[in-house]
């Protein structure tokens, strides 16, 4: 996984790796002598060199929110009875309390960051910056395939709002940032554009759907700068990317997530789910010790739970989750698009209410809150009087930028 001229920078020290220092650093982590590693990951070079210390060793590794580090050890790091193709666990993106762990094979996290490098177009002249967090599986993925490629990956704890972020994609050449729909939510509030950054030549988003107008917006931002933006959509159980959009589609083609990466085969099951069929297809789920014995269950097939169409070039529509069903004066309503119809507005997140749709927006004046109501009822068919809005100052999210559903106040 790692390709020649690979380096890792930390932007906080200015440690550098690279050649046969990262080589020696990775080889002289010092790990358990059995089980399971437990790695909690922070965008620092000591987590990532005992991450890829036990890569190289053939060690399963457990990647984790150091702050669910110590809940994790006692639950899996006992375990010494592991399959012998174990060789990385995440926790689900939605995970909190007790999280579920996504069992991993080191033939489809290589065969992952592959097609990642070929849908991106990474070469090693490339430099990605540490925009997500590393335990979650889009921030790692951005990791693997750089790595893979020979490019560099600079390790920055710092967020996008913070000007430390922004001195260290200047000071070290960034050319890529990857983000997921509330990283570039952010960017618009700094305000940032191509001009600012003019070494940063490639964005791209994940992690849910980006608003169709912010899409527009970045993709003729990186175009008129001789640069691209990626519309993405990843699962953890799928190895981090299933469908990258080439950049030569938007505007066209804006909340469409494009064609599925090398080796991934998508089919759209009789009730609207995606299905895909890939090497990169996780082994299956944890949530025992016991489990981490197993072999594989999936056999490279995935039902994702997403409701989604195939276009005639064979792109993604996706059209919201299975399960995100809510009533509205007894009428069936698919909260995914709730979300995305009061978006046009304001960043936005819905639940189901008792036969009631309930709608909180970020940063939308109070007074405003009967406009989204109507604009609701308006795309969707339904009476706004069966639409409750609640503007609220910032939706809280989890450490992965995705709407922390549980914390909204009700």
């Amino acid at each position: 996984m790692i390709g020649p001229g690979a380096r890792i920078i930390d932007a906080v020290t200015g440690d550098e790796y690279a050649g046969d220092r990262l080589i020696t650093a990775i080889a002289a982590e010092p790990l358990p002598p059995t089980g399971v590693v437990v790695c909690p990951m922070r965008a620092d070079a000591p987590s990532v060199l005992r991450y890829l210390g036990a890569r190289a060793a053939g060690r399963a590794a457990l990647v984790c929110d150091p702050a669910a580090a110590a809940g994790l050890t006692q639950r899996f790091g006992p375990a010494v009875d592991l399959h012998p193709d174990l060789a990385l666990m995440l926790a689900t993106s939605g995970s909190t309390g007790r999280p579920r762990l996504v069992r991993h094979s080191g033939a489809a996290v290589a065969a992952a960051a592959t097609a990642i490098v070929k849908a991106l177009h990474i070469g090693a002249d490339d430099t990605a910056v540490t925009s997500l967090p590393l335990f979650h599986t889009l921030g790692l993925s951005v990791l693997h395939s750089h790595l893979l490629a020979g490019a560099t990956v600079v390790l920055e704890p710092r967020g996008v709002l913070d000007a430390g972020f922004w001195g260290s994609v200047e000071r070290h050449r960034v050319t890529a940032i990857t983000g997921v729909p509330h990283t570039f939510e952010l960017l618009v509030r700094l305000p940032w554009d191509p001009a600012r950054s003019p070494r940063v030549r490639s964005l791209a988003v994940s992690g849910g759907r980006l608003r169709d107008a912010l899409v527009t917006r970045f993709a003729g931002a990186m175009a008129g700068a001789g640069g691209a933006f990626y519309s993405m959509y990843g699962q953890t159980e799928a190895g981090s990317r299933i469908c990258v959009l080439p950049p030569g589609h938007l505007p066209a083609k804006a909340g469409c997530v494009g064609p599925p990466v090398d080796g991934m085969r998508l089919a759209i099951a009789a009730d609207g789910e995606v299905v895909c069929r890939s090497a990169t297809v996780m082994m299956g789920y944890a949530d025992t010790a016991g489990d981490l014995a197993r072999g594989d269950d999936c056999g490279g097939v995935l039902r994702t739970g997403d409701r989604g169409r195939l276009d005639a070039d064979g792109h993604l529509w996706l059209s919201g989750r299975l399960n995100r069903i809510g009533k509205a004066y007894g009428v069936r309503v698919d909260l995914d698009a709730v979300e995305h119809a009061a978006g046009a507005l304001a960043p936005a997140a819905a639940l189901a209410g008792d036969d009631r749709v309930l709608v909180w927006c970020e940063g939308l004046p109070a007074a405003r809150a009967h406009e989204v109501a109507a604009l609701v009822g308006r795309e969707l068919g339904i009476h706004r009087t069966a639409v409750r809005v609640t503007a609220i100052d910032r939706l809280p999210r989890r450490a992965n930028g995705k709407v922390n559903y549980d914390a909204l106040p009700v």
